[in-house]
């Protein structure tokens, strides 16, 4: 540790911010210069797409600081619309450029922190000069002053970013096209949960273009992969972010195959006396492996943890579970942890529960249904991701799973946690509480279950599919190949169920009911995951989404 040392920290925002305040808190004699790109410093970038919606409508509402407030209250040295150039790692020096001047000077320092964050993806497509960006509050200008007269918008990509963009253009009244590449909007989540994503983007007006590219963009105009042409006045990439890495990787730091900055624990480089922190920077997962997770949490998280080693402080190093929420269109759409697709590509067998709760008590005004996913290490009983999509409530159960995991908790130990309770808030039996219930029964083989994607392979090998719910709902929608036995006749048809079978109702409980009678015959069967229900959101990801408002 040096004593009073000089610490430049390149880049302003979460992360470089979090570990400057931090770094004076804990020491007030050290020179803490801060080195930013752009003309502004220690601003909510996760606000920008409400500002171009006008739902945030004062810009200044975004800057939370400026570089007289920062020296003011933290003594920092905060440099605006400077760029750092080239790091020289023998002499400890950095050479930093005057955007505005064209001047340059070289900083001595101690430690070097990198907080450069990452740029935006744009495809190598012919007129991709056109499409606009959103990363920073000079973007967000531009993206205003271009669109102030527009009508129609395409959207490319559908993440955090791009759904949330189509959500304020809407709210702008333009007509709103938004263009995918992956089979499904929203990457934490699975693909039958991101059904409900589909169905409520379309319901509010916006043309979802799965499984698609844009090849061309003209100047009135986009041209997709399949020969469709779009006719638009503005087209956003917001395809994703690569992390911004170049000044490490001139240097000679070691960066990952996607660029990313490689860190240890401790969030140095290669080099002892040089940290990196935030979107250009590797995290580590929940499995402790080596992940890019751009969120602001463990930037904000990395920034102090520098700042601790740096003044020679005993630290925590968690690992992160990428816990995210989107809103969009009044819909919460919320994860954590690791999603089935990525589990099962790793070569993890999982245990996968999914429920359909109301948010609260149903016979208080207002229930909403919640979806729930709960994935499971089948040995171990850990917690491996969950997810959680619904017009209320879906924040709070992601959160206390994602306590759970923090706290090392077993899935089934989800049944006994003391959550709160009155009937406008919740159950008696949480939701959350629920999904331990339903895991424990599977964890001690009280109850066997099969997935959505498993009911066609199954049924066309000759297993027997049992539709348990009443005639009336049975009418209304099947799976094919289904019969219908409703749940209070079943024992008066034991000897037409053949061992095997898989029963199923609208949701799973009805579902489960029948496989506990059934056991009490002797007959073994499998209840359908998430029933019906769960069913439906699966298939229905394979075809078109269109607006239908």
């Amino acid at each position: 540790m040096v004593e009073n040392p000089r610490i430049v920290i390149i880049g302003g925002v979460a992360g470089g911010m979090s570990a400057a305040t931090r770094l004076r808190r804990l020491m007030e004699h050290a020179s803490i210069t801060v080195i930013e790109r752009s003309a502004n410093v220690s601003y909510a970038n996760c606000g920008l797409p409400y500002h171009v919606g006008g739902i945030i409508p004062e810009r200044d509402s975004l800057l939370l600081q400026t570089p007289e407030s920062l020296h003011r209250r933290f003594n920092l040295d905060v440099r605006i619309s400077h760029e750092a150039s080239n790091i020289n790692r023998d002499s400890k020096t950095l050479d930093v450029l005057n955007l505005l001047t064209g001047e340059s000077e070289t900083l001595a320092w101690d430690y070097l922190i990198l907080s450069p964050g990452a740029r935006p993806v744009l495809p190598p497509i012919e007129g991709i000069e056109r499409a606009y960006t959103l990363r920073t509050v000079e973007d967000a200008d531009t993206l205003i002053a271009a669109s102030a007269d527009a009508k129609r918008v395409v959207v490319m990509g559908g993440g955090f970013i791009g759904l949330e963009l189509a959500e304020n253009f809407r709210h702008r009244g333009l007509s709103v096209d938004l263009v995918e590449a992956a089979p499904q909007l929203m990457a934490p989540i699975d693909i039958e949960m991101a059904h409900y994503v589909h169905e409520h983007m379309a319901e509010n007006g916006v043309n979802v273009h799965l499984d698609s590219r844009v090849t061309a963009i003209g100047e009135h105009s986009v041209t997709l992969d399949n020969g469709d042409v779009i006719e638009t006045d503005l087209v956003v990439s917001a395809i994703g972010v690569r992390p911004d890495s170049s000044i490490a990787d001139a240097a000679g730091l070691e960066t990952n195959e996607v660029g990313a900055i490689k860190v240890d624990a401790l969030q140095r480089t290669n080099d002892p006396a040089i940290f990196a922190i935030g979107d250009a920077t590797e995290t580590r997962n929940a499995n402790g492996d080596a992940a890019f997770i751009p969120l602001a949490g463990p930037a904000n998280r990395q920034g102090r943890l520098v700042a601790d080693v740096i003044a020679g402080n005993t630290v925590r190093v968690p690992n992160s579970l990428g816990t995210s929420i989107l809103g969009v269109f009044g819909l919460q759409v919320a994860a954590t942890g690791r999603n089935e697709r990525v589990l099962r590509a790793q070569g993890q067998e999982v245990r996968v529960i999914h429920t359909h709760p109301l948010n609260h008590a149903g016979y208080h005004p207002g229930a909403k249904t919640l979806r729930l996913k709960l994935i499971v290490d089948p040995v171990t009983d850990d917690i491996l991701g969950a997810q959680a999509i619904g017009a209320e409530g879906a924040d709070k159960r992601i959160d206390v799973i994602a306590t759970a995991m923090r706290g090392g908790l077993k899935a089934s130990d989800l049944i006994d946690l003391d959550l709160s309770y009155a009937p406008q808030f919740g159950s008696a039996k949480d939701p959350v509480n629920m999904l331990g219930y339903i895991n424990a029964n599977q964890h001690t083989g009280g109850s066997t279950t099969v997935q959505w994607h498993e009911v066609d392979e199954l049924v066309a090998a000759g297993t027997q599919l049992i539709d348990v719910r009443t005639p009336a709902e049975f009418a209304a929608n099947s799976i094919p190949g289904a019969i219908n036995i409703e749940l209070d006749t079943l024992r008066d048809h034991i000897d037409e169920i053949e061992q095997g079978a898989i029963v199923h109702c609208a949701v799973g409980l009805r579902g489960y009911l029948a496989t506990r009678v059934l056991a009490g015959y002797g007959i073994e069967s499998s209840n359908l995951d998430g029933g019906i229900s769960t069913w439906t959101a699966g298939i229905s990801t394979k075809k078109p989404v269109a607006a239908n408002a």
